[in-house]
């Protein structure tokens, strides 16, 4: 396959080489900005130029010198402007207001009372709006705006099914740009979560992860070769929904048996006995004070999550399993029982340099990841594949 480009594209592919490897590697001169991306020096220096007139990078002062003049040391100006990150939960709305790097500079978050489509909208609208009106100053101002919803996703910010919400094709992306007129990145929320472990949590540095995020269902983020895996339409990662009881209970997408009625809140309204309560974190809260309903029940459910867990390590042979969601608030009763599930069913060779890991970043994983996704759309990533 032959591939060209004009000289325009291959200075848009360099410059985002160059910005994005500034971003990564914190305090780089021009000449190691050169020998890690094999562009000659007069390349890195016209194009540095452009950057730091764009306000996107900044000269932090002289470097350490190997000797002859000092180096001028350059940085990511993560503050020319902000992006605001949100996760559409079943019971609840939160977001962050983060900077063009993942930091956070203000969260909030609100329950969700009903799932209808205006009264959702309304209640996303004012968090936004409430963000924006607490943004610091900065070049750009908020660049964007993205938003991770359980359910399938499609390629045009179209929500096709979220059977917890009882949502169908809804154009979310459509409806958010067009009220606040900024770009807007709709995702499956553990596709979104996936990138913020990524980039900024447990998975820095790997290059296969599966992020679970376990909830009010169970979505799963597929990082394939440093890269987020969504198949041939874009609805990769539902494994909540693959059946782990051939004849189990009938499930809202329309099957039987899947994997969320067992391991994720789901599980609650099924326990074989009365819990204290039917929300996870006041049942930790139960389970930490020695109730045993509730230590219980996070038990059967930890295993259930390892039975699922088996079948995705199987499947995906991956390096790194990372657990989200707001399930991962009571790994002190689920860990045990998981692992010794995987430890048993999965097999000799899959265990081998793997690592299951509870996340980082915690609830805030999919907000995080969401917004870098709408801070990526602003930086641009310019990139050939061949």
């Amino acid at each position: 396959m032959n591939v060209t480009g004009d000289q325009a594209l291959v200075k848009k592919i360099n410059k985002s080489l160059i910005l994005h490897t500034i971003r990564r590697h914190p305090e780089l001169s021009r000449a190691r900005i050169s020998e890690i991306t094999g562009l000659n020096k007069a390349t890195v220096s016209n194009l540095v130029a452009e950057l730091q007139q764009e306000q996107l990078v900044l000269e932090a002062g002289p470097g350490e010198s190997s000797g002859g003049r000092k180096p001028l040391i350059l940085h990511f100006n993560a503050m020319a402007g902000c992006v605001i990150g949100m996760e559409l939960r079943v019971k609840q709305i939160s977001a962050v207001l983060c900077d063009l790097n993942g930091n956070v500079l203000a969260e909030t978050e609100a329950p969700l009372r009903r799932h209808d489509l205006a009264y959702t909208f309304e209640q996303m609208k004012t968090m936004i709006a409430g963000l924006i009106a607490g943004v610091p100053s900065t070049h750009y101002g908020i660049v964007g705006i993205g938003v991770g919803v359980p359910g399938m996703v499609d390629e045009n910010g179209v929500v096709l099914f979220a059977p917890n919400l009882g949502w169908e094709m809804v154009d979310l992306r459509s409806m958010l740009e067009e009220h606040f007129a900024l770009p807007v990145i709709i995702d499956n929320e553990a596709n979104s979560g996936a990138l913020g472990e990524l980039h900024f949590g447990r998975g820095q540095d790997v290059r296969h992860l599966l992020y679970i995020s376990a909830g009010s269902g169970i979505g799963s983020g597929i990082i394939i070769s440093g890269e987020l895996y969504k198949g041939s339409r874009g609805y990769a990662g539902e494994t909540g929904h693959m059946s782990i009881e051939a004849e189990g209970m009938p499930c809202s997408c329309g099957s039987r048996g899947c994997w969320e009625l067992y391991a994720s809140e789901k599980a609650y309204d099924l326990a074989a006995s009365e819990l204290p309560s039917y929300q996870t974190r006041e049942l930790v809260r139960y389970a930490a004070e020695g109730d045993e309903a509730a230590r219980g029940q996070f038990h059967v459910m930890g295993n259930y999550l390892g039975i699922g867990l088996t079948n995705l390590i199987n499947g995906f042979n991956p390096e790194l399993i990372v657990l989200g969601g707001a399930l991962s608030e009571a790994r002190e009763w689920l860990e045990e029982p998981m692992q010794r599930v995987v430890a048993k069913r999965t097999l000799p060779y899959h265990k081998q340099q793997l690592e299951i890991a509870f996340s980082a970043l915690g609830s805030r994983a999919t907000m995080i990841g969401a917004g870098f996704s709408a801070a990526m759309h602003f930086l641009g990533h310019t990139r050939v594949m061949v």
